[in-house]
């Protein structure tokens, strides 16, 4: 079923990377209508949402009122809001922790430098049907950060709120919910809510819906299908792998799992034991999808190769599930996030180890990272030069001015100035 790939032959890397790129591209991804839809809304505005939901979602209720949202929190059992009780402590504690510092630099002339942070005024969070904890993930950094008006927009499912999303918002001093999804919803926010940033994952429309409005507002990246790569050795629980690896996929047929091992010996064990995991799974047919178009093992020669797959595949969750994991740890440079030794499946990282959700996916650990506190603050410059402060340094900026040939910054640096 999932795809081998040995470390033994020249052009290994090479093999790998095309493997990886078919699915980074999302070349076989039509979403040629969301610029429609995005054009419409931003014309017409309410009256196209509206007739967007009718149309993909059969819902013709776009705000939930306190009453309903009440209503349907009711309805929620109890377990449920213990267990996002307990995910809410852990994720604002540790995320708390993340709250940026404010510079302030004074030098000998008297000038004074400072670097604030200013949350933003709005955020717009998209949360998939029925995903508590993607509310969680983003909205409780937006509050820690003092986001002054939270807009979180949740589609209906069959005409009903989800009451655990519903109890979270709540939880989250959520300001408003708007109940749409897709495209639509996302231009909503950018077009009529007009929210300073919107974050949140969601399907191929919605991402490219993301793409597209960025530059009238902020978004916090391009997220694509989700990712798990486990490194295993000879001595790792065959049904850890194993499960790990299908969990993931069962997220969707996009989603990508990927074992990386030096020993040969194991890999028939996980195979066979994969599909006795995907027996009895309600997604079953989602998972093998998955599994067969995006699955792979990496038979690696040595540690030194484990490294190099590890850092090209760039993924979104990776576990290390082995004993001797320090002699990696230092040398892996590109994950979303790493789950270290036997006790710590990713899937717990997804609820309520405290540690954010919300990561980097396609590669795109290389040079991003996850959701976090800084993502709902901007950071402004204050500068204060006094009378001799500007003297001073204002010469060697008068240089490098007239260098670069702009005349009217030297004159304008020349005008504070004051000789006396």
């Amino acid at each position: 079923m999932i795809k081998i790939l040995s470390c033994k032959k020249k052009g290994y890397k090479k093999k790998l990377i095309n493997f990886l790129e078919k699915r980074r591209s999302r070349k076989t991804i039509n979403t040629s209508k969301v610029i429609k839809i995005l054009n419409d809304i931003k014309k017409n505005k309410l009256k196209a949402v509206l007739k967007y939901e009718i149309r993909f979602s059969n819902n013709n209720k776009l705000y939930a009122s306190r009453n309903e949202i009440n209503k349907s929190i009711k309805k929620l059992d109890p377990k449920i809001k213990k267990a996002i009780d307990f995910a809410y402590s852990r994720i604002y504690n540790f995320h708390s922790l993340q709250r940026p510092k404010d510079i302030k630099y004074i030098d000998k002339y008297k000038n004074k430098i400072e670097y604030k942070n200013i949350p933003l005024q709005s955020v717009g969070i998209y949360v998939p049907a029925n995903l508590p904890s993607t509310l969680l993930m983003c909205a409780i950094p937006a509050q820690i950060s003092k986001v002054k008006k939270i807009i979180v927009s949740n589609p209906r499912t069959n005409g009903k709120l989800n009451s655990a999303v519903m109890y979270a918002a709540k939880k989250c001093g959520v300001s408003e919910i708007v109940t749409c999804g897709g495209a639509q919803a996302i231009a909503n926010l950018a077009y009529i809510q007009k929210v300073n940033k919107v974050i949140g994952p969601g399907s191929d429309i919605t991402t490219e819906a993301k793409r597209l409005v960025f530059g009238t507002v902020g978004i916090d990246g391009i997220a694509g299908p989700s990712e798990i790569l486990v490194l295993a050795d000879r001595k790792t629980n065959i049904n850890e792998i194993s499960t790990s690896l299908v969990g993931q996929s069962e997220h969707g047929p996009e989603s990508q799992c990927i074992l990386v091992t030096k020993n040969k010996e194991i890999i028939k064990k996980v195979q066979k034991n994969i599909l006795e995991n995907l027996q009895n799974l309600e997604r079953r047919n989602i998972a093998t999808k998955s599994l067969k178009k995006h699955g792979l093992i990496i038979l690696c020669q040595n540690d030194k190769q484990i490294v190099e797959v590890i850092n090209e595949v760039a993924p979104e969750h990776l576990e290390l599930n082995i004993n001797n994991y320090k002699k990696y740890l230092s040398h892996i440079v590109n994950a979303g996030s790493i789950c270290i030794g036997k006790y710590t499946p990713m899937a717990v990282t997804d609820y309520n180890s405290g540690s954010q959700h919300t990561l980097p996916t396609l590669g795109s650990s290389k040079f991003s990272s996850g959701l976090n506190v800084n993502d709902f603050c901007k950071k402004i410059s204050y500068v204060n030069l006094s009378k001799k402060g500007v003297a001073k340094i204002g010469k060697f900026a008068i240089h490098l001015s007239d260098f670069e040939d702009l005349k009217g910054h030297s004159k304008s640096i020349k005008s504070r100035i004051r000789s006396k």
